[in-house]
């Protein structure tokens, strides 16, 4: 729901893109919605807030794009209608969606962290940094849209920067984080300016000497088919999905290839997959928000029930596999409640909004935890200092 009544202006005097990119700097937004007949509106800790000015006009809509689009992605955003891509503004990075809709031009703009964000940051379990020395398989990450998955992303690329001689290569849409090359190589390569799909940038990564694949996003069965491939054939493969839990990632991924080659991807997906990451981002008490993870890991258990076509299993699998770095979302929740920084009310609307076929089974673990010791809240950030951490 929009909050009409949050002020960041009292000026009601239209703002240029440079001034809204500072505002939204200002009250530390996530997003920022320009639309024709509304003034701008941010998002700002999961809420929308209208920033207090004249609605923009169709006029003002295209002045902005003009600015920020090349003509290039001008010509895509007229023939396609929509466009992605990304703009750096003084110090800052943002992630632009330009469409078309009902009332005229509109777009989004996600703000992006300067410098890719450390795993200690966002605080992901400790797991997280060990998947990345693997040397080859499948690591998928997902999760719905903002939840922090580019963020989850970029730090596991930041970790193999820091610690190994590999070559990475990123595939993105549009290129989000910029990695400076330490004792990796990374190459970072964008969709629409410098490869026409994931699918082509994939199949060409495959002849560029990598050592790690970072895929933005796994988003049809050719793509899908080529990444499990370069899992298979000794690469370490990184991916993003768009579902709520990691037994949901296993399914689209078999269910996105053609009827006839489900049984090998199923195969090949056994095979190759070192873990499935499924992330939400959940209100944080006393504000901002903080990252709640599934863990799956593919043990040998593990690949077996997907082999065998046992999806059903996976959920039990993860209860009993903590000594594998596994952890279900439950777990994830309930350790936030225990420890005083996520209100046991939401917790229990994330645990129920999951329709999982654990929805009885977990409401009552997610109270439990939270009486099962005396809360234990993580320190605040110094007077002045930004807490450090997601990009949404």
């Amino acid at each position: 729901m929009v909050d009409n009544r949050t002020s960041f202006s009292s000026t009601g005097i239209r703002m240029d893109i440079d001034d809204l990119f500072r505002r939204m700097e200002a009250a530390h937004a996530s997003d920022m919605h320009l639309c024709v007949g509304e003034p701008a509106v941010l998002r700002c800790d999961g809420e929308l807030r209208r920033i207090d000015g004249a609605a923009l006009g169709a006029g003002d809509i295209t002045a902005i794009l003009g600015r920020l689009m090349t003509e290039a992605q001008h010509h895509e955003f007229e023939n396609e209608r929509e466009v992605d891509f990304a703009v750096d503004f003084e110090k800052s990075r943002f992630r632009v969606n330009a469409f078309h809709n009902r009332q005229g031009p509109a777009l989004v703009l996600r703000h992006i962290q300067s410098d890719p964000p450390a795993l200690a940051d966002l605080g992901t379990p400790d797991i997280l940094a060990r998947l990345t020395a693997l040397e080859k398989g499948l690591i998928l990450v997902t999760g719905p849209t903002g939840s922090g998955k580019s963020s989850t992303l970029a730090a596991m690329i930041r970790q193999i920067n820091e610690s190994s001689a590999r070559h990475v290569i990123t595939v993105e849409d549009p290129i989000e984080f910029i990695h400076t090359s330490k004792r990796s190589l990374i190459t970072q390569r964008e969709v629409g300016r410098d490869t026409a799909s994931f699918r082509r940038a994939l199949r060409s990564a495959l002849r560029e000497d990598p050592d790690v694949i970072l895929v933005g996003e796994l988003r049809d069965h050719e793509t899908i088919g080529l990444a499990l491939t370069a899992a298979e054939t000794g690469h370490l493969v990184l991916g993003t999905l768009h579902t709520t839990s990691a037994h949901r990632a296993l399914l689209r991924i078999v269910d996105a290839m053609p009827a006839a080659e489900r049984d090998m991807a199923r195969t090949m997906l056994a095979t190759s997959l070192q873990a499935v990451i499924a992330q939400t981002l959940l209100p944080k008490t006393g504000g901002g928000r903080v990252g709640a993870y599934e863990i799956l890991i593919g043990t040998h258990a593990v690949r077996h029930m997907i082999q065998e076509n046992q999806p059903a299993q996976i959920y039990s699998a993860m209860q009993i596999g903590s000594a594998h770095g596994m952890q279900t979302m439950t777990d994830a929740v309930g350790e936030h409640v225990r420890a005083a920084r996520v209100d046991p009310e939401i917790a229990r609307e994330l645990i129920l909004s999951l329709g999982d076929g654990q929805d009885q089974k977990n409401e009552p673990q997610v109270e439990r935890r939270a009486r099962s010791s005396q809360p234990d809240p993580e320190p605040e950030p110094a007077a002045g200092q930004k807490a450090k951490g997601w990009s949404f």
